[in-house]
């Protein structure tokens, strides 16, 4: 179904007569905002009073995470570093909703900030990125071209650890900054490939700069990836049902099972975890990744399972994961 079939079945909400312009908090980077526009303009159409002129009002906000470029976040903290000085701009009441990549927003969210709106997910797959001398891949085996002992760019431990499980001739070296940043060391040629997420690239048009799609199957995606969600204050409940208006139902369900997933598993920043879900024939599947950054230790588990109870559903992998897991990946 196109996604304009499900807009033109979505309800409209009445009107609100709330002080204009709303105030939304988002960080600067491209991708940010490129987020954060398409969200203010999915909403203007559901919500007939913010068909007016200037209604968003944007407050960029740099974060803890814009700020540090020379180290994974891993070694700085990692959980929440995007998202903190964000939040204390929505408590403080300088801003009015805050637009996040889901996958950047930790699971247990400050008192009195929730999370009130998951818009459709797009592609959740992650990609590699490749410089020109390399040939292109095979989808069905994308590590193969890389030479022997290639030097890839990445500052997740979660695509370090399956990449290294695959080929530990690899090495993988820290890469920070905004898509175009690292896309540009690696055509520079300072790195011989990166990973990124496909849905970061659709978002900015450079989908065409992914050398290939990786599958799930065989690496697997953060939780939350190619996920736009929404923060308010919890007791504003007129935002909260002006934003229940484009709440895509499929989000919302596989958002609370992989958030779930990483609720039961709680491990440090350095631990690498993979979510998955998705919903097929109103089935919720499930995947689950535990693994060492060295890629040493690899472990994944699927669960399936009635949408409704997602979040359930969730922590029952997660608990598995876990159990099945050497007790040292989850220390702090």
């Amino acid at each position: 179904m196109r996604s304009s079939d499900v807009l033109s079945h979505e309800p409209r909400v009445k009107p609100h007569r709330r002080a204009l312009p709303l105030r939304v908090g988002t960080r600067g980077s491209p991708l940010a905002l490129a987020q954060t526009r398409a969200f203010q303009a999915q909403l203007s159409r559901f919500c007939p009073v913010l068909d007016a002129m200037n209604v968003f009002e944007e407050h960029i906000i740099t974060t803890t995470g814009d700020r540090i470029l020379d180290k994974r976040l891993a070694e700085v903290g990692g959980k929440g570093l995007f998202s903190k000085e964000i939040h204390e701009a929505l408590t403080d009441g300088r801003i009015d909703f805050a637009v996040h990549s889901l996958k950047d927003l930790e699971t247990a969210l400050p008192p009195g900030i929730i999370l009130a709106c998951t818009l459709k997910r797009e592609d959740a797959r992650d990609v590699l990125i490749l410089g020109d001398a390399i040939a292109r891949p095979d989808p069905l085996d994308p590590y193969a071209t890389l030479p022997q002992g290639a030097i890839i760019g990445s500052a997740s431990v979660r695509r370090q650890a399956q990449l290294l499980h695959a080929r530990p001739d690899i090495a993988v070296r820290t890469i920070r900054g905004n898509v175009q940043t690292r896309l540009g060391r690696v055509k520079s040629g300072e790195f011989d490939g990166s990973l990124l997420a496909l849905a970061g690239l659709r978002r900015l048009g450079l989908a065409h700069e992914a050398a290939v799609v990786i599958e799930p199957e065989i690496m697997v995606p953060a939780a939350g990836q190619g996920i736009v969600g929404v923060t308010v204050r919890e007791d504003d409940v007129e935002l909260c049902e002006l934003l229940s208006a484009i709440e895509d139902p499929d989000a919302r369900a596989v958002s609370l099972a992989e958030r779930g997933l990483l609720a039961a598993l709680d491990g440090s920043c350095r631990t690498p975890i993979g979510g998955y879900a998705r919903i097929c024939n109103g089935e919720l599947h499930l995947t689950g990744l535990v693994a060492r950054e060295d890629g040493s230790f690899l472990l994944r588990a699927e669960l399936r399972g009635n949408p409704r109870q997602a979040e359930a559903l969730g922590r029952a992998l997660g608990d598995e994961l876990r159990g099945q897991s050497p007790a040292d990946i989850f220390l702090d």
